[in-house]
């Protein structure tokens, strides 16, 4: 649910791959003769920021601790999957693991994750955003530790706002950009086709709306979960989802459009506005320096928050990212908190913002000036950030996701006022064993 205020630091409150150095199955126990630990981190497909930030911490340990980085699969289910599967078992070779935010309930609830002592909580939540301190914690404890978190801004082109005469210093609507991509004969780019998301577009449509996808979680009991998609804000965020897919600005290939091809047709010269993550601004850049893409496109880039459903209701842009969880059967829990403090340090976290191009959930990095050149729109990626909502808390992430994915795809098809009905039936059958998805 999404917290009483945001827009402010919590602070003390508990509550690509190249360059990749991967280990198998290596054992977090110490070595005979009273050396080293090593500390095995699952960690997911990055440009080999991870594997750097743990050279950085095994160095700046003196010989409490190794830690050597283990690579988990690219896509965040089959990440889940392979994690759960080892975890269910027992298996003592994971001592730290990147998470993905909306998994974590999961973990919590099935007793996988060492708890967070009370002293290292205060440390990693101190001037961190929101949103990553609610994308940590379960059943109102701090359940991982905050670690980068991702959002999705409003990229435009602004040339093309200035030829729809866009005041883009001030909020937009969905429909507003629409009429102006139309106006203008350009694109609209947003995550339409079946998967993880689907479902990060539409949670931030009803967010915004002032709703969410569940009303109550019930953890112990999957069939009482009451969902929100019939709600006035569920219709609302369909109706959306449909006027942009149906419109003349969402291109042709709009039902398959994942985060990349997004990036690909704003890079075009039908590029217009598009809702996506930071890293398309080094990608156009890595483009132009390579000579595929004209430099007067990453020029002509600008970014402001998230569009708006209704004009007098703030966005509720997605919150991602990763949080680093330690396993409940490492055998060095201490030593991997004292690990993953050092992996979230302000300064590892602007390292890895400024060469792997994920942002910080630190506040304080996003006014370290190398952060600022690499990427002039961070201020706005930080505000986005403090008016994130996180996806739904539960430990039925995975088929409450998976039904909406089903459910409202492809977005033309979707029908607000039948649309809701339908995926809450379908969740709520699979929840209570009913219905497979």
């Amino acid at each position: 649910m999404r917290p009483a205020a945001r827009g402010r630091s919590r602070r003390g409150v508990a509550g690509a791959a190249a360059l990749l150095v991967t280990a198998g199955t290596l054992a977090a126990c110490g070595s005979d003769g009273g050396g080293a630990s090593t500390l095995t981190w699952y960690i997911n497909p990055d440009a080999g920021g991870q594997a750097e930030i743990a050279d950085r911490c095994t160095e700046a340990a003196g010989g409490r601790y190794t830690i050597e980085t283990a690579l988990l699969p690219r896509d965040a289910a089959s990440q889940r999957e392979q994690l759960i599967r080892r975890l269910a078992a027992n298996d003592n070779s994971i001592d730290l693991m990147s998470l993905d935010p909306p998994f974590i309930p999961e973990f919590a609830q099935a007793g996988f994750l060492a708890p967070v002592p009370e002293d290292v909580a205060e440390a990693v939540t101190e001037d961190v955003v929101d949103s990553a301190v609610e994308g940590s914690t379960w059943d109102d404890e701090l359940v991982a530790v905050p670690f980068w978190a991702n959002t999705q801004v409003l990229w435009y082109r602004e040339s093309v706002a200035e030829a729809a005469g866009l005041d883009m210093s001030e909020p937009v609507t969905w429909e507003q950009i629409v009429q102006a991509a139309e106006e203008t004969g350009t694109l609209v780019g947003a995550q339409g086709t079946r998967a993880e998301s689907l479902t990060v577009w539409f949670n931030a449509l009803i967010e915004s709306a002032g709703g969410e996808i569940i009303t109550d979680p019930s953890p112990e009991d999957p069939a009482q979960i009451e969902l929100g998609l019939t709600s006035d804000a569920a219709v609302r965020a369909a109706e959306v989802m449909q006027m942009v897919a149906e419109s003349d600005a969402a291109g042709a290939a709009f039902s398959t459009s994942n985060e990349d091809s997004t990036a690909t047709g704003f890079e075009s010269e039908n590029g217009g506005f598009q809702v996506n993550y930071p890293f398309v601004y080094p990608r156009a850049l890595g483009a132009a320096e390579a000579g595929t893409l004209d430099p007067s496109v990453p020029e002509d880039y600008a970014a402001t928050i998230y569009p708006r459903v209704d004009e007098d209701e703030p966005a509720a842009p997605p919150y991602g990212g990763i949080n680093l969880g330690v396993s409940a059967f490492s055998e060095s829990p201490e030593l991997a908190y004292e690990a993953a403090e050092c992996i979230v340090s302000d300064e590892n976290q602007a390292y890895y913002f400024v060469t792997n191009g994920n942002p910080a959930s630190s506040t304080a990095v996003y006014d370290d000036p190398e952060v600022l050149e690499a990427f002039p729109m961070a201020p706005v990626i930080r505000e986005s950030l403090e008016l994130a909502a996180p996806r739904p808390q539960t430990p039925y992430y995975n088929e409450i996701s998976v039904g909406i994915q089903r459910s409202y795809h492809p977005p033309s098809a979707v029908d607000p006022g039948e649309t809701g009905e339908q995926a809450s039936e379908l969740i709520n059958a699979v929840l209570a064993k009913e219905d497979l998805l």
